[in-house]
């Protein structure tokens, strides 16, 4: 395991081999640098190719394939994982700021800190850039790997706080110190192929939300008060979950889909419960509102899902509460005095809600 640099530039040497398993060591790849090519995103150009016509007398170069897309920290920006490198994009106005490709090398993680030159890369695809077991810590400043966690299993997901890197396997759950990449915590849980874990930003605190030890069940570790909260959630396993910024509120959600419960981290009280629909469905994301006023439910039935709450983060109750839903792909579109935010992905929506409360859909 290798550590962050204290100077400006790493100490390592260049390893010609990405794939090698000395823990200690450093790929360095050689992208080619795309500075901020477009104004608005081809998701088409992310997708699988086209089948081409027989009388076709060319080939052209195959558009890269998405697999993976995550907002940062306070959903200002995106990140796009393909299966020749990434790209990063600016949520309003709306434009890509730049992208990183590595000449047929898969990314399938890319996860942003803030807006900061630091992310954390796990390669995938048919052809992963690194292997698909190894954290690598991309310095998008110098244009390479500066660090790089290894684990015995596939990285199912990460997460960054400008103090601590979550890394998700299977089974377990690593909480690292950020400024040497010590190991802090590991956590237990039940089969997590989907890399279910999230974590509050506000730097006063870290709290952690993962699966538990058994079906249904949501762990809630709070560090700086060295607590640790189990909740009976759902009685069928969690499909999504989400924290507020501070950790206080987490929303959950089960295979089933029908229900969405809003919970107290600190006593595992159920605050609110809503009902997306009467008919089963994948909830593919879950978001809240920066003062928790509403939370958004993304599904496989190509609608996001809009609700009031009854509490903020803060535990004020709210004046208004009524349900209210936001229909997907046709119709993507609300006021700009609304805090409603999504986007539609060929099928697939992945919503958040922005700072400035303006809305963006595609």
């Amino acid at each position: 395991m290798a550590t962050l640099p204290a100077s400006p530039s790493p100490p390592w040497h260049t390893n010609p081999n990405p794939n090698n398993n000395n823990p200690n060591s450093i790929s360095i790849p050689n992208p080619n640098f795309h500075p901020d090519q477009s104004q608005t995103l081809d998701f088409d150009s992310l997708m699988s190719p086209q089948p081409q016509s027989p009388s076709a007398t060319t080939t052209p170069p195959l558009p890269p394939s998405l697999l993976q897309l995550s907002f940062n920290q306070d959903h200002a920006c995106f990140a796009a994982a393909t299966d020749n490198g990434f790209r990063i994009y600016n949520c309003d106005p709306f434009r890509e700021l730049f992208r990183r490709e590595f000449g047929g090398g898969g990314i399938a993680h890319v996860e942003m800190l803030f807006r900061c030159n630091i992310l954390a890369l796990v390669g995938g695809g048919s052809h992963p850039q690194y292997p698909p077991n190894k954290v690598m810590i991309w310095d998008d400043h110098q244009g390479t790997c500066i660090g790089e966690l290894s684990f015995r299993a596939a990285v199912r997901g990460v997460r960054l706080r400008r103090d601590r890197i979550i890394v998700v396997v299977e089974q377990k759950i690593f909480v690292y110190n950020f400024a040497d990449l010590k190991l802090l915590h590991q956590i237990e849980t039940i089969a997590n192929p989907k890399g279910l874990c999230s974590v509050s930003h506000v730097s006063e605190s870290l709290v952690l939300a993962c699966p538990g030890l058994h079906k249904g069940q949501i762990r809630v570790e709070h560090f700086a008060l060295k607590k640790t909260k189990f909740i009976s959630a759902h009685d069928s396993r969690i499909a999504s979950f989400a924290l507020t910024l501070d950790g206080q509120l987490i929303a959950t959600a089960s295979v089933k889909g029908t229900l969405i419960r809003i919970y107290d981290t600190d006593s595992g009280t159920l605050l609110q419960e809503v009902r997306r629909g009467a008919n089963a469905a994948e909830i593919y994301s879950l978001a809240f509102s920066s003062t928790a006023q509403w939370l958004a439910v993304s599904s496989d039935k190509g609608t996001v899902h809009v609700f009031s709450l009854k509490v903020n983060s803060s535990g004020v109750p709210e004046n208004e509460t009524s349900q209210g839903s936001s229909s997907s792909s046709d119709a993507a579109i609300v006021p700009s005095s609304s805090s409603r935010s999504f986007i539609k992905f060929k099928g697939k929506i992945f919503c958040c809600f922005f700072i400035n409360l303006k809305s963006i859909s595609f």
